[in-house]
């Protein structure tokens, strides 16, 4: 038996699904991301409403013009992760970037003693991130003053009843229980702390976990370092697929070869796909190469082709383009595709990546043409990509600010947030704002082929991908999952491997079991685990093991009415009454036996008797 319990739901890539599996006696915790866009609730904050935090006593004044907090943003952990006991989590698996942003709120909580694998790229660019984030906290107290609002404080519950009901859903959740996940960020040295427990790994590389957990990454497509995993212990083999897509424009293609297979599998990859009517398309196609022939990467392309279009119009008619955009490879594909358009239309336009660690990350990747630019006058059109952080805190705050009033000027905003409550301090705006959605995940309409090469035994799937599947039920064994609804599966009915020493092999003597095709042996030795297989090696002899009837195991069910037959036969007289459990015995001597669940009782005054009814009782079990 193992459990399975869903922490969150994916809603994208900026907000990854978090689950946990107990498999063979371990917590296994996939993902720890946060939802960065409740941070919308907080204002981009003036020097003017951040004095106002510490001087008025009514949350209801403390909103500013836009109904938004304005104090220094708190970040939403994933609840579930929040309310769970830290020190039962045995491992933790980091499936992207996005998904090891909440690690360091983890690894800080007393008791957490877990192990953490991620790839090398993942832990390296989530830490890119990590240190942007505290560096642009840090920026926001060198500007407004190092005062510490606690932000569960400011409210009692009148007040956050009375809060706009927008905010209100986001402070407090749907079910008015996510108030006690809110956290003002980690520090620095939360971070760095963290990131030495990180154990990296190459994608196909194992991990072995207490010899019983055999665990590797392979390739999701989705962005550089992203993963999904496969799990191998000694009675069950468990995928877990992200959000993944086929082929990359920037990451290596999505390995789904080494995922065939599993029981069970853990697909967690639907949200940006809801969106569109696919339920017709749900069919299996015969051809296996629909899989190959993706066309996902054009389709991309033609976005940022468009993206770099508009861009270029904006910065011809002398407006800048700011693009708040956290996806790694997004950025780089079009960092290139700028280069190639202002080549093309002979310009001298300035890029520049606003970030505290963008050279690191710059040099990290080790991929970008060399086309950097230095300082330019202000006043000079420009292109900038900088973090998102759902326009709250960072330098995309300032340049909203100086650009928000330009017709001229450029937003680009990736969906996936409340774009009106994201841009409502930076109303009236003027400047053009183009939303775009990226792929996140695999096509819905490829799924079911997916799973059919995949052969997994059982597939998990969020509940609400449930009237699409239905209808394929009887070819996919589905079973449909909710969040915090914790699911109790039996373990595979297939037979454990054991490897069994040559000394111990040799010394097998099989006896045939009664009504039953299958002969046994015993055997003693020891028996332990190593590198997720189990061995059984010598161990201390027993002399006269065969001979002494103390040490033999019988086992079966002792009928009633056999006993009295098989009596008999030795000359032994008895009756039992219907619905009694126990057999009178009247010739050639009086006793009794007593047939009871685990065990028989057989009661004489004559001892070689009792030993020829014993013998009787055995001839009706299997023993060895």
């Amino acid at each position: 038996m193992y459990t399975y319990t869903c922490l969150s739901q994916s809603r994208g890539y900026n907000l990854p699904s978090c689950h946990m599996v107990n498999l063979s006696g371990f917590h296994i915790l996939f993902d720890c991301p946060l939802d960065l866009s409740a941070t919308t609730i907080f204002s981009p904050v003036s020097t003017s409403l951040y004095e106002q935090t510490f001087t008025t006593p009514s949350s209801k004044k403390l909103l500013d013009s836009n109904n938004l907090i304005p104090i220094e943003p708190y970040y939403k952990t994933i609840e579930g992760v929040h309310l769970w006991n830290v020190s039962l989590i045995d491992v933790v698996l980091i499936s992207s970037p996005m998904g090891m942003l909440g690690l360091p709120f983890l690894t800080r909580s007393k008791g957490f003693s877990a192990k953490i694998y991620a790839t090398e790229a993942a832990t390296r660019v989530s830490e890119f991130m990590m240190k942007d984030l505290v560096a642009m906290h840090m920026e926001f107290k060198q500007l407004y003053g190092p005062q510490e609002t606690n932000f569960l404080q400011l409210f009692n519950w009148e007040e956050l009843e009375a809060l706009p009901p927008s905010l209100k859903e986001i402070v407090l959740g749907k079910n008015g229980t996510h108030l006690g996940s809110w956290m003002p960020l980690y520090s620095a040295a939360d971070v760095k702390e963290c990131l030495q427990k990180v154990e990296t790994l190459k994608y196909a590389e194992e991990a072995c976990y207490n010899g019983t957990l055999i665990m590797k990454a392979f390739s999701s497509g989705l962005e550089i370092g992203a993963c999904n995993w496969s799990i191998k212990s000694p009675k069950r083999n468990i995928s877990y697929i992200s959000s993944s897509i086929f082929s990359s424009g920037v990451a290596m293609d999505f390995d789904f070869h080494a995922l065939i297979g599993s029981d069970p599998l853990i697909y967690s990859d639907f949200a940006s796909t809801l969106g569109s009517d696919y339920a017709n398309a749900l069919e299996f196609n015969s051809d296996d190469d629909i899989l190959l022939n993706s066309d996902e990467n054009s389709e991309e392309m033609e976005k940022m082709e468009f993206i770099c279009s508009c861009s270029m119009d904006s910065v011809k008619d002398g407006g800048s383009v700011l693009i708040p955009i956290g996806r790694l490879g997004i950025v780089l594909q079009l960092l290139e595709l700028f280069a190639l358009h202002i080549d093309s239309f002979d310009m001298k336009v300035p890029i520049f990546i606003i970030s505290s660690v963008a050279e690191e990350l710059l040099a990290y990747t080790n991929i970008l043409p060399e086309w950097l630019c230095n300082h330019r006058q202000e006043k000079e059109p420009c292109i900038v990509f900088c973090p998102h952080w759902s326009l709250r805190v960072g330098p995309v705050v300032h340049l909203l600010h100086r650009w928000h009033e330009d017709p001229n000027s450029l937003l680009v905003l990736e969906e996936g947030i409340d774009t009106d409550l994201a841009l409502s301090p930076f109303k009236p705006i003027a400047m053009k704002v183009l939303e775009c959605s990226f792929y996140s995940g695999i096509k819905l309409e490829k799924v079911p082929q997916l799973l059919k090469m995949l052969h997994p035994k059982q597939i998990l799937l969020p509940d609400y991908t449930k009237q699409l599947f239905e209808p394929l039920s009887k070819s996919l064994p589905c079973l449909f999952y909710t969040e915090f609804e914790t699911l109790c599966l039996p373990n595979s009915n297939n037979l454990s491997e054991l490897n069994i020493a040559t000394n111990l092999a040799s010394q097998l003597t099989f006896s045939k079991m009664k009504n039953e095709e299958l002969s046994i042996s015993r055997l003693r030795g020891e028996l332990y685990l190593e590198h997720g297989k189990q061995y059984l090696i010598g161990g201390k002899e027993v002399k006269g093991l065969e001979t002494e009837i103390g040490l033999l195991v019988h086992w079966g069910k002792v009928d009633l009415e056999s006993l009295v037959v098989e009596l008999e036969k030795v000359g032994v007289k008895g009756s039992f009454e219907c619905g009694s459990n126990v057999v009178n015995v009247v010739e050639p001597n009086k006793g009794f036996i007593e047939v009871k669940e685990t065990s028989v009782v057989i009661s004489s005054g004559d001892e070689s008797f009792g030993l020829l009814i014993s013998d009787v009782v055995l001839s009706l079990l299997n023993g060895i």
